[in-house]
């Protein structure tokens, strides 16, 4: 009851002091928002052979299941049916350690947690500034300075309870002290590393259990310190758990239907909502871009766009004062980037951090995931970006980013040479990322927003080069003497990165045909496609043969254990799904002659789209529908739009 009574209390206390991370304030939003992580147990060298890169989401475990508590999850017992007293939640900055801490102190402050622990102490070791010399009642007084009850007299029941050091490496301990200094005294004073080491090696309260959030890279010291340790490492949001984040985010079912729709239809950045900062992210500009809107067709925002918001966060607070230190940082690790790229390569070994002058505790992190050997391994720590994608972005970044000539070129790395990755293109398919966010860079809007929010100068050298690949690509894929046709779609893909009109319409300037086959166009791919044609003059002929149109993924389902609320979905009819190729094919200087849509599965819909069309467009002359699905009503649905005064049709096939 006593116990009971000092808990109560401690909620109270927790209520007005933020740094216990049981706020009242933020409970609700948290208790809104927070979405289940995908967490791991497996020796991270295992995984690391069977993906072949951090950061996917390949042979995860569910982190929790029905109505289980963040610390049940955390403090699972193992196969021996023991409750482990050490939990060492590990994790990529970004990946949510600090938020499922949070979580915790809130279930902790709700009563949630009282028949595991009495009380939980949390210090944020990036926050608080702690004493140089403490004991472990100091720390409890500091975390609670407006305790009731003793510190000393909770600690001498150790039995029930939980510290939390979240962010342990920025303490900086080296953790190597001489053992018989360790401390048995709960009010000793001490050196604090060597109250933190006694801690950790069980020589005070032993019987106390303890949670400690770190990046991987601080791994190898704290690593000697622990005994009864239980590795857990955040893998980030599964594929359903994305969905459901969406819809945590933006709270109204249409808005998240219509934000999540956008992102499953761009493979890039719905692979990236893997990471949880990077869904933040992404909601955020989307949130933006929703203001006053009803949908995202006329999203401003690109790919690459996103990624350079996303860098601007990561460098909020980092080395601002010295911006030749993170210029230089940047250079190295797009160089590392690059040079990977070119030689699949996705681990870095120590030596090539150090060579590249990678090594700076203070930025090194916020980029590269370190995997730490276990004892008995015999290799060196070994680095990877936290996502592929990541690494695509910063290895585009490498061929526009100025620098004086000499960094790289002193290091053997590879060539800034952006004709030789265009060349190489044309066999090496999976350099498609890497272009698209090129095209993306040398962008105007992308050129001011690194120079005034980054800091980083990029040279708009590369949009002539890229200017003329496109150009050249496509007329050495057309036949000699039929029309200049673009068939591949990924320059559209391309185009609609740089979003420039004036650009496009150089680069389409001297097509007239567009000729896509057998291709499944996302939401993304038609909004492309939508962008290039409104700004291609030229266009005089579309063929689309055995293409489908998707506004949303058939297979993308929220997975059962989804809090039944969020599966609500819009009310409201989706678009039809040629709307975006209608609607693009109706601006004005439009002079598209020939219209073919061979086997696409037009539904009834997409005909009165079409007949809409076909009494508007005054130079549309010929309509091809090779489509054995069209039925009668679909039929009359055309003859409406033939019938119409405008309609200028010729020959309906």
């Amino acid at each position: 009851e006593h116990k009971w009574d000092s808990r109560e209390h401690m909620v109270r206390e927790s209520r007005q002091d933020r740094e216990l991370g049981a706020c009242s304030r933020e409970s609700p939003s948290l208790h809104r928002r927070f979405t289940t992580l995908t967490i791991t147990r497996e020796p991270r060298s295992k995984r690391r052979a069977k993906d072949g890169a951090m950061g996917t989401d390949q042979g995860c475990a569910s982190a929790s299941s029905g109505a289980a508590t963040t610390t049940t999850m955390l403090f699972e017992p193992s196969g021996d049916g023991q409750t482990p007293q050490v939990v060492v939640l590990v994790g990529a900055p970004g990946m949510g350690k600090t938020t499922m801490v949070r979580k915790v102190m809130v279930e902790w402050g709700e009563g949630a947690l009282h028949t595991q622990f009495d009380f939980v102490f949390c210090i944020d070791c990036k926050a608080i500034v702690l004493p140089m010399e403490a004991s472990v009642a100091d720390l409890v007084s500091r975390c609670c300075p407006g305790l009731r009850v003793p510190a000393g007299k909770i600690l001498d029941d150790q039995k029930k309870i939980l510290f939390i050091f979240d962010g342990f490496e920025a303490l900086g301990f080296s953790l190597v002290q001489p053992e018989a200094e360790l401390s048995s005294d709960p009010r000793e004073v001490k050196p604090l590393e060597l109250t933190l080491m006694s801690l950790l090696k069980k020589t005070l309260l032993p019987e106390a259990s303890l949670l400690i959030t770190m990046r991987p890279t601080a791994l190898g010291s704290l690593r000697q310190c622990l005994k009864g340790e239980n590795y857990v490492e955040i893998l980030g949001f599964s594929a359903a758990r994305r969905e459901e984040y969406f819809y945590r985010y933006f709270e109204n079912p249409n808005k998240a239907d219509v934000a999540f729709r956008f992102v499953r239809g761009n493979e890039i950045l719905y692979s990236l909502c893997v990471i949880p900062v990077m869904s933040w992210t992404i909601c955020t500009i989307l949130e933006q871009e929703l203001c006053g809107k009803k949908n995202l067709l006329e999203c401003s925002k690109t790919t690459a766009g996103m990624m350079m918001f996303y860098l601007s966060q990561l460098l909020k607070h980092r080395d601002r004062d010295n911006p030749q230190v993170l210029q230089q940082f940047l250079l190295q690790l797009c160089s590392l980037a690059a040079e990977g790229i070119w030689k699949h390569k996705v681990l870095f070994e120590e030596k090539d951090i150090k060579d590249c002058g990678l090594d700076l505790p203070g930025l090194l992190p916020y980029f590269l995931n370190e995997s730490v050997p276990r004892e008995g391994e015999d290799h060196e720590s070994v680095y990877a970006f936290t996502h592929l994608h990541l690494q695509e972005f910063f290895a585009a970044v490498f061929y526009v980013l100025e620098d004086d000539g000499k960094t790289i070129s002193s290091l053997g790395r590879p060539e800034k040479d952006v004709k030789k990755l265009l060349e190489s293109y044309k066999s090496r398919k999976d350099l498609n990322v890497t272009v698209r966010f090129l095209f993306g860079l040398v962008s105007q809007k992308s050129i001011e927003y690194m120079d005034k929010t980054i800091g980083c100068r990029i040279s708009p050298q590369a949009r002539k080069e890229l200017l003329e690949w496109l150009q050249e690509r496509h007329r050495g894929l057309s036949h000699p003497g039929q029309a200049l046709k673009v068939s591949e779609m990924d320059t559209f893909h391309f185009l609609f990165e740089m979003n420039e009109k004036s650009f496009a319409q150089s680069a389409l300037g001297h097509f007239t045909d567009l000729d896509l086959q057998n291709t499944r166009l996302t939401l993304y791919d038609q909004m492309a496609l939508s962008f290039c044609i409104q700004h291609w003059a030229g266009l005089g002929s579309i063929t689309l043969q055995g293409c489908s149109f998707h506004w949303r993924d058939p297979e993308a389902e929220l997975d059962v254990s989804v809090p039944c609320a969020l599966v609500v979905r819009r009310r409201e009819e989706l678009p039809c799904p040629i709307h975006l190729l209608c609607r693009a094919l109706r601006h004005r200087d439009s002079a598209l002659r020939v219209l073919r849509l061979r086997w696409c599965r037009l539904s009834e819909r997409c005909c009165a789209e079409l007949a809409a069309l076909l009494a508007e467009h005054p130079g549309l002359a010929q309509l091809e529908l090779a489509d054995s699905s069209l039925g009668d009503s679909s039929v009359r649905l055309l003859c409406e739009g033939l019938r119409t005064p405008g309609c200028r049709l010729r020959i309906l096939r």
